[in-house]
């Protein structure tokens, strides 16, 4: 079968042939028509993620939407290694997958299910959102920055806070449900940065804040929680998720004072803090959400012939779906 090929860690997946699986016992195999690329299938292809497991040649990918051998269109997940998710056919546990609505084509299920789910798992599982609550997300831009400020309101948030570097595509966020945008810049260049920012959110928590969804952790991260201690109301609990680290910075310097003088609550949200049964749920619900909640997500089709062309390219807007068939290859957005 046709495969992308990782045949060492860190290497960029060629396309070849590998040999096709068979099905073990309580396994499906699924003749695949898309797959994602996202930052979860290109560090555990690098063997960088935490769920990663070391080994020889693979094939990479980890999750996609395909047909099973009975007819059924479903999505699928974290099949075992060495079999990935972009290749012709793809072995996998019957209870990773799930059925995938009529109403969503394979390019969309496949590109907004990883992100989708992040923010979903987020909101739901993790801080167990209440209608009329506040939530800020940090990171607003990306991929599932954005879909957490839709689903947020879908969820009954009150207000969404929007927080990121790009001005001009926060301001895109407040057709999708942002209610205050706060744009920021950290670092050597901006010396009065991190006070600017800091002084922006504390006025923003002048209403209460009791949800935070953090996609970049860092220095803005830092800011967020020390704002939360100063200007949120005392003993109101304030539950901060971790999601992501886009950053690229994985420490933190937390002063102590900022936990001891709040009721902020520090949980991280992902694979092995929220267990796959409730991850697969997350990712049925936001399947369930796209129409109603009116999600939308960009996308480029790309056959899989091409993975070591654009394997490099940003996994963030629009976001690169590989496919099986060709015909498919068309950008779209919905």
């Amino acid at each position: 079968m046709k495969a992308a090929i990782v045949t060492a860690p860190g290497a960029t997946p060629i396309y070849g042939d590998f040999e096709a699986p068979t099905a073990k016992p309580g396994e499906e195999l699924i003749l695949v028509r898309a797959s994602a690329l996202s930052h979860f299938t290109k560090s555990r292809a690098s063997g960088s993620h935490y769920s990663s497991r070391g080994g020889s040649t693979a094939v990479a990918g980890y999750d996609g939407v395909g047909i099973t051998q009975d007819g059924r269109r479903v999505y699928f997940a974290l099949p075992e290694p060495p079999f990935g998710a972009l290749a012709e056919i793809c072995p996998v546990s019957a209870s990773h997958c799930i059925d995938v609505p009529e109403s969503l084509d394979d390019i969309t299920a496949a590109a907004i299910a990883n992100p989708g789910m992040s923010a979903w798992a987020a909101l739901v599982e993790r801080a167990h959102l209440i209608p009329g609550e506040t939530v800020l997300v940090n990171g607003a831009t990306s991929t599932a920055g954005r879909l957490a400020v839709q689903l947020a309101k879908h969820l009954g948030a009150r207000r969404v806070i929007a927080t990121g570097r790009n001005a001009h595509e926060l301001e895109e966020l407040k057709q999708l449900g942002a209610d205050i945008i706060i744009p920021f810049a950290l670092g050597p260049l901006d010396p009065s940065g991190a006070e600017d920012y800091e002084s922006a959110l504390k006025q923003a928590f002048s209403e209460g804040i009791n949800v935070v969804v953090d996609y970049l952790w860092g220095h803005s991260a830092r800011t967020i929680i020390v704002a939360v201690a100063k200007g949120a109301e005392d003993v109101t609990p304030v539950r901060f998720i971790h999601v992501g680290s886009a950053s690229q910075e994985d420490n933190v310097e937390l002063p102590g004072a900022a936990l001891r003088s709040s009721a902020i609550m520090l949980m991280g949200c992902g694979v092995k803090s929220v267990a796959l049964p409730a991850l697969l749920q997350s990712v049925r619900m936001v399947f369930e959400a796209v129409q109603p909640a009116a999600l939308k997500i960009a996308t480029i089709p790309v056959p899989l012939r091409e993975v070591s062309e654009v394997w490099d390219r940003s996994t963030g807007k629009p976001r690169v779906v590989f496919t099986m068939d060709q015909s498919l290859s068309a950008s779209r957005e919905v």
